[in-house]
């Protein structure tokens, strides 16, 4: 933590060397400045080898580093944790291949990548269009809809960014954050499905899970994860106030929940304790059609988790 994703856009452009070899400086400056909040987390990820980094049109790397002048710096960038290509960085079996990430019109690798894992992208600053904190992309996603045909979903999505150093103090904060929630080993610094489903007893206490939900954890792309996180999380707290209150015979809902419809109840049956039990309580989570499905067990007034994925029966 953090992860700091290249931005190849901003690479191999047909400015003039010496305004690349500034901006390569710059975007040094501004990659350390991240690292002296937390060295040993940060990693510089890159499409291709950063030793082979085109900065301009016929300008490579190895021009600016040759320069005495940024030999300390280059230095520094070298001792730094780097990694290529960008899913070298995901979870286990995810690829994303799936999910396309366009700036102003241009495919971004680079820029999604640092959305898709939650990271901060980082760029030359040639362009005005780089010299920002923040950078909305257009992301396209193939999603499955209700009538289980797959479609293509558009939105909109702000990722971090940086070009330079004063660029690292709006993200001060969030990488503090991010350093502390690591130390403490809290539901904020997991990142992959399998964590979620190794880690159940302790992040989520109040909440049982049937064996068969280890598959769905540990299968888990590695862009459901925040949501099925944070959806657990709201199950959990429901879960633990029903507990500590006797008279209730259902608890008092904090999201959005509904029980499955009786056409579709097939589908939601699983086996728990050696019995097929109907598993009928479900919320939403994104991308749509995400759903995790539950039932209530009243002697122990404590929710139990059957399934993690996609709709089922689409």
């Amino acid at each position: 933590m953090p992860l700091i994703f290249l931005n190849e856009l901003s690479c191999g452009t047909a400015c003039a060397p010496a305004r690349a070899d500034r901006a390569m400086t710059e975007l040094v400056r501004a990659v350390a400045a991240v690292a002296r909040s937390d060295r040993p987390g940060t990693t510089l990820v890159s499409k291709d080898p950063i030793t082979g980094l085109l900065l301009a049109e016929g300008h490579p790397i190895g021009k600016w580093h040759g320069n005495p002048r940024n030999k300390e710096l280059w230095q520094r960038l070298l001792l730094m944790q780097s990694k290529y290509p960008h899913r070298v960085v995901f979870p286990e079996g995810t690829d994303a291949y799936d999910i396309e990430y366009r700036h102003e019109g241009d495919v971004a690798e680079g820029l999604g990548a640092a959305h898709l894992m939650d990271g901060l992208g980082v760029s030359l600053p040639v362009e005005a269009r780089w010299d920002a904190d923040e950078l909305t992309l257009e992301r396209e996603q193939l999603v499955e809809e209700d009538d289980g045909n797959t479609g293509a979903r558009v939105s909109a999505v702000r990722v971090r960014h940086l070009s330079n150093p004063e660029h690292c103090a709006t993200h001060h904060g969030w990488i503090l954050e991010g350093v502390a929630a690591v130390r403490a080993g809290g539901l904020a610094s997991v990142r992959r499905g399998d964590e979620l489903w190794e880690r159940r007893a302790e992040l989520f206490p109040h909440l049982q899970f049937i064996p068969r939900v280890e598959h769905d954890l540990r299968q888990m792309p590695v862009e459901w994860v925040a949501a099925v996180r944070n959806r657990l999380r709201d199950l959990d707290e429901t879960s633990a106030a029903w507990e500590r209150d006797a008279s209730r015979s259902e608890p008092v809902w904090r999201i959005w929940v509904r029980p499955e419809g009786e056409t579709r109840e097939l589908f939601c049956r699983f086996e728990d304790e050696g019995v097929r039990r109907l598993f009928e309580w479900h919320c939403r989570f994104s991308p749509k059609p995400g759903r995790i499905h539950f039932r209530l067990v009243p002697e122990q007034r404590v929710l139990r988790i059957g399934y993690v994925g996609r709709k089922l029966g689409v």
